[in-house]
């Protein structure tokens, strides 16, 4: 294995496989080698101090990598890659800070949804939130528009999708909070360190702390799974709840 640090791009990615395909230059001539982009190995490699960190890597990624001989020695593959710039995804971070919409293909890898950029074939993967309905077959390689969140941190770029659907329970649980209303929540189960509820049928469902700090130890105390205990829903995004008993003052997560 040859420790020297090559440069090169990634041209193109199997998302299912997890490898992608480096292009670089030798002696002035252009060759491409294989090399593995499995988050498990990213992990590896970075516990060993080998990168310095991990990355969801795209085409177009400029990367530095080592090549050695493939464990059955059939082949040369690359090694210890990390990730250096990608211009055309910097193209994109700057364009989100005057114009935030963007057009792409909704992709599905391994279970996990992602949009394909429409110009730079950039994807990303798409976060959903418990209670929105997946996208159908159907949907799937249609043109979708969406946004980039995260942009601060490259790594961790994800894509929001303009058009969603949620589950009915979701909406319902938007007007209870805009509205203040109390809200009857059914207890499911009580640990050391929480207390678990049905919030809007079995479909919302929030956690109130049990601990020293959070307190609420001698209410867990005097609950059992089944009971009714009312409270306030103080938090509501796309993918988190946060609700307090309603005898407390409201409060910020």
């Amino acid at each position: 294995m040859s420790d020297k640090n090559i440069e090169g791009k990634v041209t193109f990615i199997n998302h299912e496989k997890k490898y992608a395909i480096i292009e670089y230059l030798q002696n002035n001539k252009k060759k491409t080698v294989n090399g593995s982009i499995d988050e498990k190995v990213q992990k590896a490699l970075r516990q060993k101090n080998l990168i310095k960190k991990t990355h969801h890597f795209l085409v177009g990624d400029v990367v530095s990598f080592q090549i050695k001989i493939s464990e059955r020695g059939e082949r040369m593959i690359a090694t210890n890659i990390e990730f250096l710039y990608n211009n055309a995804l910097d193209v994109l971070i700057n364009r989100s800070f005057t114009t935030n919409r963007f057009i792409g293909y909704l992709k599905i890898v391994d279970d996990k949804y992602f949009v394909k950029e429409i110009d730079s074939y950039l994807f990303f993967p798409v976060p959903f939130s418990p209670w929105q309905i997946l996208p159908t077959e159907t949907e799937l390689n249609e043109q979708v528009d969406f946004a980039l969140e995260n942009i601060e941190k490259k790594e961790k770029i994800v894509a929001s999708l303009f058009n969603n659907n949620y589950i009915p329970e979701f909406h319902t649980a938007v007007k209870l909070f805009k509205a203040k209303t109390i809200v009857a929540a059914t207890v499911t189960n009580i640990t050391a360190h929480g207390i678990y509820l049905d919030v809007v049928s079995d479909k919302i469902k929030a956690k109130i702390p049990v601990s020293t700090k959070d307190g609420h130890e001698a209410l867990a105390a005097s609950l059992k799974i089944g009971d009714a205990l009312d409270v306030l829903i103080t938090h509501l995004s796309k993918s988190k709840i946060v609700v307090t008993p309603a005898s407390e003052p409201e409060t910020q997560p």
